[in-house]
């Protein structure tokens, strides 16, 4: 599943450093996985018997069916499901679904219980009053039903028999039911859209983690592998979709002839969580890809019908097939199936799910507009394509036998994506945004003593909630981070040999990391090029079992080099013990004077190395490329060369290690481990940096300084600084660009405009502010055509609504409602939360809270979007205090939207006021709950105490060195 809600580059930018007063963005991963509750418990008609329902309130462990792990007793092996959804209202305002399901399993060990996922479903009762009937296969004998039970704590559907199963015997169970096809984007559900003044419904499914079994009664867990048979019966004039080709055409249904029924091949054994099944009316591009001499395979995009007459399916269609290839060969390993489907869908939870052979996106993940979507809208297209589809090898193929390994497939995923991005788009240089994106991104996560290691016991993650506390940013960028080293410490080609092997090894089953370890090791011993300190689990599990990454120090007087653990508060104690005494086995790439040193592996605490001791005027460089997962830090001495040659001639540096300087300074800063001044002295170059990612890792780095400081009066001088560091690249770009009128050539240019634009303006270059107004009043003035290039939208839009006012903001809102595509509509909804307008910031607010302006989707982001605004934050705060049942209840299952909310809104907190504030409403929703925003919470606490000791060491040092450097 790709990391969710996407906000563009230049929307992400804007967050960095925000207008003379307020410019706010979106936060990036920001994402709503919105699990909604039913709207309604009424009986729908033909009304099932209601059952017998039990309600845990105190689980007794005793009992298997009050437990959240499936017992090992039962085994499946196929089911056969048929689902009718109705697209109008019943006579109750619900829509709902009736299915039927038969479900063949092995007894593995003898019991006189069926215990199987059933969660908001209604049963059709049989004759004798129970919820299914249950027979033998080949003559195995069948007990009697005793009685049925719904136990709703567990989201089990509890069998009691009056005698045992036999071990080694198979038998089927049939059930008919009925579920409500709600709008809470889980499950089997219903997505609306307008097309033109005509609402139209589809239904379509989102069974990751844990909601297959909202759809029909299933064994719900990842290594609960199965063969299934579907079925859809649908509306005449639409179309079903299911993970496998139809089996032939669809057939009328023999007693209503306005509906079909659309029967698909069997598909491999699989998890139920990777089935997916739609009906909609939507059409499709598509091609014949040859995979292999005698394979092809087919590919098709599917939207709505005049996103497909519109074309905005063809750049997935042109990228999909050689991506594809790409991963065919990288796995060594066929693609599985004979279709490749892919759909961009109006409501969806996540940023893409990687249903096997019928992968779900969002609309501005999968679709593609050249007339308004910006470059990176196309990158975002492309990476996620990338994302699912090394998921139908990686995660489907082989899948991890528990949540609690969650970041194999996801960190998998998320490294991968860029390999196969590149191959699609290689002039693009997309393999070095990993480091901005991932690395970066989620070291200030992981250097906090409330982060978490990348697994975690299985026997700790049981409950829904507790699983999807797994889909974070850990699981996703830290995962990706580390497999990334692994595969560049032992070569690519060494790790692609052992990957191979192990998808050959476990293909059709469940695995865990441990086998992906043996896998690789193997290939290590067959081979004599690639020489390790340890073995491959030895040196891994220190980077995947305990939390956190070390700091490498290096002291060039002394050769000495050592490590230790991170973290930004040093003063604060890890949650968790390590038995490593977070210490790690670490890869050390290294520069001296621009030339290259043998690597080196450090696996003690500290030792002298000849190689890293420097003569007078030579400089040491570590982590080259920043494939490596740890930060460094020198001797000042040291520090100094570097600044010295960044100042002189900073091409010597490359580009990833010019940024790399940036980002470790200011991190190792807030940790007390060098001066805030000496990382404030490593932007001074900037002033001759053309270049993207040394820029980005300013901004980002800097936008920590923003939110501390923008409330104070240090914030003036600091708005000098950056205005004179910038106004060159802005020049720089107008030339290149020739007025604004030309793109550059390069796709790491045009993001680098868009900082050059987003941090001019904000900074108050008078150049940028009128440029942007100009820009923005030549499209009110003429709304049907919009002379603002797609790369610049987000920046111009933020930065012309933070200027304007009512007006400027009401003609946004107006754009906003009337946008076609996602895209677009993402960039104006993102920039109507940077109006400086205390008013216009509390009704855009309110508007979140109604699904009919703000999509349920977009909601949690919206919130954040104007949090990030330092004229919104108390707004937002003060509204998420205000509102947090209803919020909590709407989304607070999800798995990022509301950690990234708590994030959001506490993200500026750094009084001992902010801090009371924050205790005192964990305190009083205690009783509400905070679900999946559970240990984002633990971290705001910590940062808001982090935030409050940064502000009285260091604002009055900061506000003296900008005012010193902004002449």
């Amino acid at each position: 599943m790709a990391k969710g809600f996407y906000i563009s580059k230049p929307l992400g930018i804007l967050g960095i450093i925000l207008g003379v007063g307020a410019v706010a963005t979106i936060i990036a991963l920001s994402v709503v996985y919105s699990e909604e509750k039913n709207k309604s418990t009424q009986n729908s008609v033909p009304a099932p018997t209601s059952p017998s329902t039990t309600v845990a309130t105190t689980l007794d462990q005793s009992k298997p069916w009050n437990r959240y792990r499936l017992p090992k007793t039962l085994e499946p092996e196929s089911y056969k499901v048929k689902l009718r959804p109705y697209l109008t209202p019943n006579k109750d305002g619900l829509y709902i679904f009736e299915g039927s399901s038969t479900v063949r399993f092995k007894c593995k060990e003898a019991t006189n219980v069926i215990i199987i996922h059933s969660k908001k479903l209604k049963y059709v009762m049989t004759s004798e009053q129970h919820m299914v009937t249950l027979r033998g296969v080949g003559g195995a004998p069948v007990p009697a039903i005793d009685r049925t039970e719904l136990v709703e704590v567990t989201e089990y559907l509890v069998v009691h028999l009056k005698d045992q199963l036999q071990a080694g015997s198979l038998y089927e169970m049939d059930s008919q039911f009925e579920g409500e096809l709600a709008d809470d984007l889980a499950g089997f559900y219903r997505s609306e859209y307008m097309d033109g003044n005509v609402k139209k419904v589809l239904a379509t499914t989102q069974m990751q983690s844990a909601d297959a079994r909202k759809s029909f009664p299933c064994f719900d867990e990842p290594a609960m592998k199965a063969q299934f048979n579907i079925t859809l019966i649908h509306p005449h004039n639409l179309t079903a979709l299911s993970n496998m080709l139809p089996k032939g055409p669809s057939v009328p249904l023999k007693d209503d002839p306005t509906w079909n029924e659309t029967e698909f091949h069997t598909t491999p054994v699989m998890s139920t969580y990777l089935l997916a099944y739609i009906v909609s009316e939507f059409t499709s591009v598509e091609r014949m890809e040859k995979m292999a001499p005698n394979r092809d395979v087919q590919i098709r995009i599917w939207a709505r019908p005049s996103a497909t007459e519109a074309g905005h399916s063809d750049y997935a269609l042109n990228v999909t097939g050689p991506i594809l290839k790409f991963f065919a060969n990288h796995y060594a390993t066929p693609y599985p199936l004979e279709k490749s489907d892919q759909i961009g869908l109006p409501d969806f939870n996540a940023g893409a799910m990687e249903n096997w052979g019928l992968v779900t996106y969002r609309e501005n993940s999968l679709l593609f507009d050249p007339q308004v979507s910006s470059s990176s809208n196309k990158e975002r297209v492309v990476t996620v394509i990338a994302h699912e589809l090394a998921h139908q090898w990686f995660g489907n193929l082989v899948t991890v036998a528990w949540w609690n390994d969650l970041w194999l497939n996801e960190g998998f995923a998320s490294y991968v994506e860029y390999l196969g991005a590149d191959y699609a788009e290689p002039t693009w240089n997309l393999k070095d945004l990993i480091v901005q994106n991932e690395v970066y991104r989620v070291m200030a996560m992981d250097a906090l003593a409330s982060s978490h290691p990348l697994t975690t016991p299985a026997d700790e993650v049981n409950t829904p909630a507790q699983i999807n506390e797994m889909f974070d940013s850990i699981s996703y960028s830290k995962g990706a981070s580390v497999l990334r080293m692994l595969s560049s410490f032992l070569t690519e080609d060494l790790f692609k040999k052992g990957l191979a092997s192990y998808l050959s090894a476990f293909a059709y089953k469940s695995a865990t990391y441990q086998d992906l370890w043996v896998h690789l090791q193997e290939a290590v011993d067959n081979q004599t090029t690639i020489l390790l300190p340890q073995n491959v689990s030895t040196i891994m599990d220190r980077w995947i079992l305990q939390m956190g990454f070390p700091v490498i120090t290096v002291d060039t007087k002394t050769g000495n080099i050592s490590q230790q653990y991170f973290l930004l508060d040093p003063q604060s104690k890890p949650t968790r013990p390590s038995q490593f005494n977070y210490q790690w086995i670490v890869h050390i790439s290294s520069l001296k004077d621009g030339n290259r040193q043998k690597d080196f592996w450090l696996e003690e605490a500290s030792k002298v190395e000849e190689q890293f001791r420097t003569a007078a005027d030579d400089w040491v460089l570590l982590n080259i490329n920043v494939t490596d997962y740890y930060q460094v830090n020198y001797d000042e001495d040291n520090w100094r060369k570097i600044q010295g040659q960044l100042q002189s001639n900073l091409s010597v540096i490359p580009v990833i290690n010019r940024a790399q300087i940036i980002h470790d300074a200011f991190d190792l800063a807030s940790a007390g481990m060098v001066t805030v001044t000496l990382a404030l002295d490593n932007t001074l170059f900037l002033i001759n940096e053309k270049e993207y990612l040394p820029w980005e890792a300013a901004l980002s780095s800097l936008n920590y300084f923003k939110l501390m400081l923008d409330r104070s009066s240090a914030y003036a001088p600091m708005q000098n600084y950056l205005r004179k560091q910038v106004t060159p690249l802005f020049e720089y770009f107008r030339n290149l660009t020739e007025g604004w009128k030309k793109r550059p050539e390069k796709l790491m240019d045009q993001y680098n405009e868009v900082n050059a634009i987003s941090t001019a303006c904000s900074s108050g270059l008078p150049a940028c502010q009128t440029l942007v107004s100009t820009l923005f009043r030549e499209w009110m003035n003429n709304s049907e055509k919009n002379p603002i290039d797609p790369n610049l939208r987000s920046t111009v839009y933020c930065n012309a609504i933070a200027q304007g006012g009512e007006e400027e903001w009401n003609f946004a809102w107006e754009q906003f409602q009337k946008a076609t595509l996602v895209n677009e509509a993402d960039k104006l909804r993102a920039a109507l939360a940077c109006s400086k307008q205390v008013w216009i910031l509390d009704r855009y607010l309110r508007y979140t809270l109604n699904s009919t302006l703000i999509r349920k989707q977009d909601a949690t982001s919206s919130i954040n979007s104007i949090a990030n605004n330092v004229i919104g934050q108390t707004l937002a705060w003060n509204f998420v205090q205000t509102n947090w049942k209803k919020l909590f209840e709407d989304y607070g299952g999800g798995s990022f939207s509301f950690s990234n909310l708590i994030q959001g809104v506490t993200r500026r907190f750094s009084t001992e006021e902010e801090l009371q504030a924050l205790e005192q409403f964990k305190e009083s929703n205690a009783g509400t709950g905070f679900g999946s925003a559970t240990r984002a919470l633990e971290q705001a606490l910590e940062k808001t105490k982090a935030n409050i000791k940064w502000v009285k060491e260091n604002r009055e040092v900061v506000r003296q060195w900008f005012e010193a450097n902004s002449q």
